[in-house]
């Protein structure tokens, strides 16, 4: 392939990639080829106008590539990120977030003979990075910003493949590089691992041979404080060290850098000298094309480079591998105190263990004061992590494709195709933690050193949709810990688990949210695991709990939440209202359906339920929406003032308003765009509409009417402003469209959250509203399209938070696909006509594709046994 070519191919190629609309299948390589790169055409201009929008489920250029950061690493195992341009950030691998970490490790390229002939294999930095972010005022102080670079980028997301083409006149190559980190449903253990690697591809466009050298370099970013840092010697590679002190073995550090070529001449110490000596000398040697070798030294290295010389003939092509990994075994990381109480863990027979659900290792019965990573049990040192990751490389490779295939052939809406994707990141932030036994621990969010809002927080992490089908084990080590250590004896639910998992403390209030959501998530366990005797093993945890939710929340047994219940607002609801009644419903409903499999006494849930559905129907619909009927009188609790809560005191100015309006921080008549909340829960759970579909219906309507704004500048938010404001738009939390606002409403009434967005628009999508549930996905989207906020971290209280992951019902939503493992029951129930759609089940994950109501499923990994197929209630067979 030599000489230049017509544009037109090229052209047309990216106006493909850029139309709103297209399915992902019919998006071209190299973007849904993880394995081979395409071939790039000769010609270089290839980057689009920087002034066209971004398209859904599209590349990223000019300034929508400002803020784009892409997750590469393990669930649990600490990530750094590949940015828009080439350059890595968020180096976050000690355990903990570290957001605004740029550990000054960049690739080049250096074509001898060539006048501008080095280069950094990174696109224009970004302006935002000039002058702002920490230390930028001193002139950015170490950073290689000033260093030569391409002149244009151009990223695209496969998840968990990200892929970046520069281009730069002054050079006869056409580049494009992939970043990327093992990602297999069903296959926990190698989603988990502490690794990342880059694969460089170089064509020679020229009609001359061009003789060149790679290499990769590294700042020893690891080295900490006083602490002895150094470089050690590893085949065609390097790691860079750090000792953990007598008091401080959590500061071990090691990160290893490696390629698969023999040709790799090392580095182990760059020049030691003051001020900017050692980056000066390093660029020098890449500058004149040339290759250094120095031995490893005892102490002192200030970083470490690789060097890979190759020459390409004219239109030969050349593709170079860095693998990268890291071992940080220890932390200093405690959260909370072991409860007295050990309730429900205190007997091995009430309770499901980690072995049961198959998140066993040869270390299980190792016992940690503090948080160690699940990678730390599996592998001694980082000398067996790089053998594991060389040797498995491409066998991972191959089947992280086998999702990546399966789930990008999808051809539903390319908005929500996008939504989903940039979401699973999440898995890959340091939101996910993974302890030393297996199971999943969870922060809310990211802050930018530290985890935000601790413990897998229930009432939050149950919006969240993708870890039960994708990593199903996982999730139900989740309810192993909240029914097991975060249990008591009486049924009551610590909403925040102790780091690392212990019998909890019973201080607070139970979540009702958080605790009946956790009711029929169990349900759903088992409907998606089909594992008839986990649900028999679970049952007795799951009826303390359930009885304790009516005891305490109900106990007239009206069938709604009367007495006042605290909820994922970080306030106490007092009254009956729809949001938390849905979702006690739905528990009631998802307890009866075990229970009757079981033969189990349900007499008192059918009650409640029947008691509790014609409430809500009667007295909490007003024609439109669900409200709440607040109340704070007649009650078993204490009054507001007295009550135990978060942050709500009552100063002499407040008590007037309880005088007049009752409790603070309610509701009451407001259009809340969670007011049926539990409904959808229930769905997403296999679990019928607990409330008339019709309200159900009508309500999420006056949500999409009242509470979707799509300009944002006349919005009054004294709250949380920045996750949507200005000329943006955004769903908010609640509206009062018939009057009633109280003086203090919920504390985040007037915010936008990107999980709320989804789950509401999701259950429109289940509701028939599909268009409405598109408005508002693509309303969220457009605030994620990288000119002010990155595309892959959906924030809330923190970076990559966990209530996002609704975005994936937006599948079900659409498509109506579920699997019942108990019963091989294949459901379909579509929206959207005929599609083609992502399926993860228990053993394996394909596409489902539905054609003039023909269903058909190929699976791509695993196996999905079917017995029976229901296509919108009709029985049928797979072609």
């Amino acid at each position: 392939m030599g000489g230049k070519k017509s544009n037109s191919n090229r052209r047309s190629f990216l106006k493909q990639v850029s139309i709103g609309g297209l399915g992902a299948s019919m998006l071209p390589a190299p973007f849904l080829t993880s394995c081979e790169f395409q071939n790039i055409n000769e010609d270089s201009n290839f980057i689009k106008n920087k002034e066209n929008k971004h398209e859904y489920n599209g590349a990223y250029r000019g300034e929508y590539l400002n803020k784009v950061a892409f997750p590469i690493g393990g669930m649990g195992a600490g990530m750094f990120c590949l940015e828009g341009t080439g350059a890595i950030s968020h180096m976050s691998i000690r355990n903990r977030p570290e957001m605004y970490h740029e550990p000054n490790m960049f690739a080049a390229i250096s074509v001898k003979g060539q006048e501008k002939g080095a280069k950094v294999l990174e696109g224009p930095v970004p302006d935002w990075k000039m002058f702002g972010p920490q230390g930028t005022g001193n002139g950015a102080h170490g950073a290689n910003y000033g260093l030569p670079r391409f002149n244009e980028a151009e990223f695209n997301g496969r998840f968990p493949f990200g892929y970046v083409k520069l281009e730069d006149e002054d050079l006869p190559l056409d580049v494009e590089f992939m970043g990327w980190s093992p990602f297999i449903p069903t296959d926990e253990d190698n989603s988990s691992l502490p690794v990342g690697g880059l694969e460089y591809k170089f064509v020679n466009r020229e009609n001359k041979e061009v003789d060149a050298v790679f290499s990769y370099n590294s700042r020893n970013f690891v080295q900490f404080g006083d602490n002895k840092g150094a470089v050690k010697k590893i085949p065609n590679g390097f790691v860079l060290a750090q000792e953990g002190a007598e008091e401080k073995s959590h500061l071990q550090a090691d990160f290893a850098i490696f390629t698969d070529e023999d040709k790799t001449i090392v580095d182990h110490c760059w020049f030691r000298g003051a001020w900017f000596d050692p980056l000066t000398m390093v660029w020098e040697t890449i500058r004149e094309g040339k290759m250094k070798s120095n031995s490893p030294v005892e102490k002192d290295a200030p970083g470490a480079s690789l060097f890979v010389p190759f020459k390409l003939q004219p239109g030969e092509s050349r593709t170079i591998r860095v693998m990268m990994t890291w071992y940080v075994p220890e932390s200093d990381l405690k959260l909370g105190e072991v409860g007295k109480d050990k309730g429900c863990a205190a007997s091995a027979d009430c309770c499901s263990s980690p072995a049961s659900i198959g998140l066993v290792n040869d270390s299980e019965n190792i016992v940690s004061n503090t948080y160690r990573p699940w990678y730390s049990s599996k592998f001694k040192n980082i000398d067996e992590l790089c053998r594991y990751w060389k040797n498995n490389y491409n066998d991972l490779k191959r089947r992280s494709k086998l999702f990546t295939d399966a789930f990008y052939s999808s051809d539903l809406p390319s908005e929500v195709m996008e939504a989903v994707a940039a979401n699973l990141t999440i898995l890959k932030s340091p939101t996910v933690m993974r302890q030393h036994d297996g199971r999943m621990w969870n922060w809310e969010g990211c802050s930018d050193d530290w985890g935000c809002c601790h413990g897998t927080c229930t009432h939050v992490w149950n919006y969240a949709q993708a870890i039960p089908h994708l990593f199903p084990r996982m999730e139900r080590s989740l309810r192993h810990t909240e029914f097991c250590e975060d249990q008591n004896e009486k049924g009551h639910q610590v909403f925040r688990t102790n780091l690392p998992i212990t019998p909890n403390k019973h201080e607070f209030h139970a979540a009702a949210d958080g605790q009946l959501g956790g009711v029929m998530k169990v349900y759903r366990e088992w409907r998606i695991s089909g594992d008839n005797a986990w649900i028999k093993k679970m049952f007795p945890m799951v009826k303390a709990s359930m009885d304790y939710c009516i005891n305490t929340w109900d106990p007239k047994h009206k069938g709604v939440l009367e007495e006042p219940h605290h909820n994922t607002y970080d306030i106490e609801f007092w009254g009956p209202n729809g949001m938390c009644t849905s979702f006690y419903l739905g528990a009631l409903k998802a307890i009866s359906k075990i229970g009757q499999y079981l033969e189990e006494d349900i007499s008192l849930y059918n009650k409640l339920y029947s008691n509790g559905k014609k409430y809500m129907e009667k007295e909490l619909f007003n024609g439109e929406y669900f409200i709440q009927k607040i109340q704070w009188t007649g009650l078993e609790a204490p009054n507001p003032v007295e009550a135990q809560s978060f942050h709500t005191g009552y100063s002499e100015e407040a008590l007037k308003i309880l005088e007049k309006e009752g409790p603070k921080y309610q509701y009451g008549k407001g259009c809340l765009s969670d007011g049926i909340l539990g409904g959808w829960i229930a769905n997403m759970c296999g679990l019928e509409d607990p409330v008339d579909t019709e309200k159900t219906r009508k309500h999420l309507i006056a949500v999409h009417k009242y509470n979707l704004k799509k300009d944002l500048t006349d919005h009054v938010n004294p709250q949380r402003p920045t996750y949507a404001m200005g000329d943006e738009g955004g769903l908010l939390l609640c509206s009062w469209p018939k009057g009633g606002k109280l003086s203090l409403p919920f504390v985040y009434s007037n915010e936008v959250w990107t999980g709320i967005e989804y789950q509401v628009a999701a259950h429109l999508m289940l509701m028939g509203k599909v268009e409405e549930g598109l408005e508002i996905t693509r309303v969220c989207r457009d605030r994620y399209d990288g000119r002010v906020r990155n595309p892959f971290n959906e924030y809330e209280c923190g970076s990559w938070y966990g209530r996002a992951q609704a975005s994936y019902g937006m599948i079900e939503g659409l498509t109506g696909v579920r699997y019942d493992a108990v019963d091989k029951v294949l459901y379909i129930n579509s929206r959207v006509g005929d599609f083609t759609s992502f399926l993860s089940t228990e053993k394996g994950f394909g596409t489902i594709k539905l054609r003039n109501g023909k269903p058909s499923l190929k699976v791509a990994m695993g196996e999905i046994k079917v017995n029976k197929v229901v296509v919108a209630g009709d029985e049928t067979q797979l072609n």
